[in-house]
């Protein structure tokens, strides 16, 4: 039963891409119909995966010596992403109902979203690293499609193509260090690696473990790959939030996780996750501070988020980082729907032409605030309670000076957190902007993720046991929510963090309002060049560029070469596969 599950979870967004394609855009009531059917069967069947979570390989398929097994695991870790991807794309998809009416190109979009969800269930599922990959390469396929889905916008295609590159970065990595785990040990499965990972030489482990951070680092846009994420926001808000809290930017998260008992020995492995994580948390923050553009502020947001999610594995916390993961894509999800309503109705990004919008758009306003203040980490919604364990376990396993500049992260967080309700639904209305109410599938997207900022806190007990049963090599320390909720309210620190969330948002109300429309004067130069990153990220992307320019000799254009190349390609792999049998 477990193996139809996971099969089910993985193909029935598949075969909804697919049915949708073939409905044609002459139907597009039947699309949206198709879309919503799938990707809400998708969502249950994830939840049923829960019922079945187990260590042991759900499929096996033997592929020969040469692949190995294509095997899926669906152990807790596996189970939670698929969850979050299943769930929180289903819910982007309804919203897509009315976000996308009327528009020409609804198979290709939905087509992409659809096959976007099942390719990342797929990559958390798979226990074996080649198919890991293989995965992770759809994603970024997905990802490239969607985010320049206005293939007629310069800025969007350019944002794809960017986003694509420096994800292929990561790509490189994750690839690299599949090829020479291979060599040590024989088995591209990923629970070989985690068992005999002490067995490996120094040296090729250290080239894996640090090829697996360049991977996590370029897929969740962490530094120094944080610049394309901020201008992947082309892409119609519901991929936003799709990219932002189900699928993309988790993986590199999930990576991470997933193979810290194999490299936590690792001689600078930790501290340099924990720095990846602490400097990207804190100069998106910064970023965010200055941002006009609503929804570039919740990329600076996101990225700034996960970068407290790697600080946490970089400081033994792993599941703190998953519990977070868990909280920032019910809250960030909602904060960016909110925002595609918000754009939807008015027809700009630009925060400085917003101003007092809520009085026209209550129902969007209040999950706004919802959102907003679960970002903010204000009691008692979910983001207070997982960032909180982040910060508990910084503040007993990351130097003094680094949970210092993580609680300073928080207080820059409430500051432009705060920043944005005010300028786009409070305030003096700035232009006369007719906005209009959210439509249902819109508000049935909202309520039901505004509704999960005040509970998803509540499985922890469940969550933790989970993962701590299905995850051994991890050792997770057993806790119940009413042991980790004591443990929070009761810590000084705790107090002391909610003291700086409240000196952000005491400094916004009473020196930053003012000032909330004008520029960032010294700070604009640092942002605008992503602090000095932009550059090499421009750099990965001319150079590649540049490659394929030279290559660009070998493309004929002449379709039955094409399809020659194509052909022979999967012979050569059939070849193999027989002779590794």
């Amino acid at each position: 039963m477990a193996g139809i599950i996971v099969a089910l979870v993985i193909v029935l967004p598949w075969a909804g891409a697919l049915a949708v394609w073939l409905a044609r855009n002459k139907h597009a009531r039947l699309q949206h119909a198709l879309a919503v059917l799938f990707s809400v069967l998708t969502a249950i069947v994830s939840l049923v995966l829960f019922l079945f979570a187990d260590t042991e390989p759900a499929i096996r398929i033997p592929l020969g010596k040469a692949f190995g097994d294509l095997t899926f695991v669906p152990d807790g870790l596996a189970v939670l992403l698929t969850a979050i991807a299943a769930v929180i794309g289903s819910l982007a998809v309804i919203f897509s109902v009315d976000y996308m009416h009327g528009d020409a190109q609804l198979g290709r979009y939905y087509f992409l979203v659809l096959f976007f969800i099942g390719a990342m269930t797929g990559l958390v599922l798979s226990g074996n690293l080649l198919f890991t990959f293989f995965f992770w390469e759809i994603t970024a396929l997905c990802s490239y499609g969607l985010i320049s889905f206005y293939n007629d916008d310069p800025k969007a295609v350019a944002g794809g193509i960017k986003a694509l590159i420096i994800t292929q970065v990561g790509g490189v990595g994750l690839l690299a260090g599949t090829l020479i785990a291979f060599a040590n040990l024989g088995s591209f499965q990923i629970a070989d690696l985690l068992a005999k990972a002490s067995a490996l030489p120094a040296m090729a482990l250290a080239w894996i473990a640090f090829s697996f951070l360049v991977a996590a680092a370029a897929k969740s846009a962490q530094f120094p790959f944080h610049t394309w994420l901020p201008d992947a926001m082309e892409a119609p808000t519901p991929v936003s939030a799709l990219i932002h809290a189900a699928t993309m930017v988790n993986a590199g998260i999930y990576l991470l996780a997933r193979f810290y008992p194999a490299f936590e020995a690792v001689p600078g492995w930790r501290m340099s996750v924990l720095l990846v994580g602490l400097v990207s948390a804190l100069i998106a923050a910064v970023s965010a501070l200055i941002a006009t553009d609503l929804k570039r502020a919740l990329a600076y947001s996101t990225v700034s988020q996960l970068g407290y999610m790697v600080y946490a594995i970089g400081a033994e916390g792993v599941f703190a980082s998953q519990f977070h993961l868990l909280s920032h894509a019910v809250f960030k999800a909602l904060l960016f729907l909110a925002a595609g309503a918000v754009i939807h109705s008015v027809g700009t990004r630009d925060m400085r032409r917003m101003g007092a919008l809520g009085r026209q758009m209550p129902f969007v306003r209040n999950v706004f605030i919802v959102g907003a203040l679960a970002l903010a980490g204000i009691p008692i919604l979910n983001g207070f309670w997982s960032k909180e364990l982040i910060l508990e376990i910084g503040l007993e396993h990351s130097p003094l000076w680094a949970y210092a500049l993580m609680l300073t992260g928080a207080g820059l967080t409430a500051f432009y957190t705060l920043r944005m309700v005010w300028l786009v639904f409070f305030g003096e209305e700035r232009e006369p902007l007719h906005a209009h109410a959210a439509g249902l599938a819109m508000k049935v997207s909202l309520g039901i993720l505004a509704a999960g900022t005040f509970i998803t806190w509540l499985f922890f007990g469940g969550l933790n046991g989970l993962l701590a049963s299905t995850l051994p090599i991890h050792e997770l320390e057993r806790e119940t929510l009413l042991e980790v909720l004591t443990a929070i309210l009761s810590a000084p620190a705790t107090w002391f963090a909610l003291l700086i969330v409240a000196l952000g948002c005491g400094l916004f109300w009473l020196l930053g309002r003012k000032s909330a429309l004008a520029q960032g004067g010294w700070l604009d130069p640092f942002v605008e060049t992503s602090f000095g990153f932009e550059s090499l990220n421009r750099w990965i992307v001319q150079v590649t560029y540049q490659v394929a320019e030279r290559f660009s000799v070998t493309q004929t254009g002449e379709l039955n070469w094409n399809i020659l190349g194509i052909v022979s390609a999967l012979l050569v792999v059939l070849v193999v596969l027989w002779l590794g049998a």
